[in-house]
């Protein structure tokens, strides 16, 4: 009987032993659901005196090892696809960027190389982003997002400003830093998607209340959407609010209001869809682009031709004939077209298959990251970039009305490439880190 007790203490110092790490990951199991319970798993241990004294070293060793890379085999192959899908996209965009860029380069610039030496440029800056965003310590990244989502918002107030903003077309979206041009909205769209994510995966335990969690992501959310209705921008704007709605949701947040603020930003959207008169043309000449063939309907036509012209096989690499003045921007807005024309339903295919692995890829990812973070930075970039997709290429085919938004990755544009590959990145790096 001398004997019997020690051996039963110890038994149940082993069993503690066990069951001690299992409260460091309940936050991160706790990620689909509501954030109470959670806090209630990671509760019972602390009310024992003895345990709680290990559990907070354990705890914290825990959070630090959380930003280091897993050693998952199926994390560093999910992220090996990845940058074999964005590589293929951005080899696609730097031909096409050359190829529908030639014959206006030459005749507005004197150089056909022009934006392709601008695009190579941006792109190099672009594969140091994705290199620097994989190899980043999340842990220590998050505490730099906050300054850096008031840092995005003051550059969205000073393209406003006459000194230091570019207006083109009659919009207000570009800052000129010497020979460069840099376009803030793009920025927000990966600052917003990293505050948003830093903040519901911190009150994680406080999904539910409002004033902690939605009240503070509706206000950042609506400053960044309102400066950037101001270019105006209305394209960006429903694209920004669509992706923070989302990350909203999948964090949990109440999905009564989530949904009233969903209806009252569609409705919004209309309002000022119709409220300015050259959005309230694009809306008219998309519904019936004949009405007006050489004016509102023109874009959405000549795009029109472009992709019927390229049959199933297209007319070849280079041998495209809507970039010789008849499509505007088709380096661009409208480069879906041009590489329609050229390699057919094929290659039409290619580029939307190229989408939707990406798609799948940030699913998987956000599915199997090991923190409320990753989780949600996933979804908001994953939501991000494969909305923008679907919106260009309706916009290219004619089912949606031109908004002047870039396919991500492939189309020319020194903002929209480096910030989207540096996302990317991130991506990669959740990915790493998971199970």
């Amino acid at each position: 009987m001398t004997t019997t007790g020690p051996r039963r203490t110890a038994g149940r110092h082993r069993t503690s032993s066990v069951r001690r790490p299992l409260t460091a990951v309940t936050p991160i199991r706790s990620r689909a659901g509501a954030g109470g319970n959670s806090g209630t798993r990671a509760s019972g241990p602390v009310r024992s005196t003895r345990g709680s004294a290990r559990t907070a070293p354990a705890t914290k060793k825990s959070r630090q090892q959380s930003s280091r890379p897993a050693s998952s085999e199926q994390g560093r192959t999910l992220a090996f696809a990845l940058g074999a899908v964005v590589t293929l996209a951005c080899s696609l965009g730097i031909i096409m960027v050359l190829s529908s860029s030639a014959a206006s380069a030459q005749a507005e610039f004197g150089n056909p190389w022009y934006h392709l030496q601008r695009q190579a440029m941006w792109l190099v800056l672009g594969v140091a982003a994705i290199v620097a965003a994989v190899r980043v310590d999340l842990g220590r990244f998050r505490r730099v997002i906050r300054p850096a989502m008031w840092g995005s918002l003051g550059l969205l107030v000073l393209v406003l400003t006459p000194f230091a903003g570019q207006t083109v077309n009659g919009a207000s979206r570009w800052l000129e830093l010497g020979p460069v041009t840099v376009q803030p909205s793009e920025i927000v769209k990966l600052t917003l998607a990293l505050f948003v994510a830093d903040l519901l995966a911190s009150r994680a335990e406080r999904i539910r209340d409002n004033s902690v969690t939605l009240r503070p992501v509706l206000f950042v959310t609506a400053m960044c959407c309102g400066l950037i209705m101001l270019q105006p921008n209305l394209g960006t704007t429903v694209l920004v609010a669509t992706m923070v709605m989302v990350m909203l949701w999948v964090a949990g947040a109440d999905g009564r209001w989530v949904a009233g603020m969903a209806a009252g930003g569609a409705l919004a959207a209309v309002a000022l869809a119709v409220s300015e008169p050259y959005r309230f043309a694009r809306l008219t000449a998309f519904v019936d682009p004949w009405a007006d063939p050489l004016g509102n309907g023109y874009q959405t036509l000549q795009s029109q031709a472009a992709i019927a012209n390229g049959g199933f096989t297209g007319l070849g690499l280079g041998e495209g004939r809507s970039k010789f003045g008849f499509l505007p921007e088709g380096h661009t807005d409208f480069i879906f077209s041009n590489i329609s024309e050229e390699f057919g339903l094929l290659g039409s295919l290619f580029v939307i298959g190229l989408f939707v692995v990406i798609a799948v890829l940030g699913a998987m990812i956000a599915m199997r990251s090991r923190d409320r973070f990753g989780t949600l930075l996933a979804v908001g970039v994953t939501t991000w970039i494969s909305l923008q997709a679907i919106v260009n290429l309706g916009v290219a085919v004619g089912v949606l009305p031109i908004t002047g938004v870039p396919l991500p990755l492939v189309s020319a544009g020194g903002s929209s490439l480096v910030i989207t590959m540096a996302a990317c990145g991130l991506l990669m790096n959740v990915a790493r880190r998971s199970t």
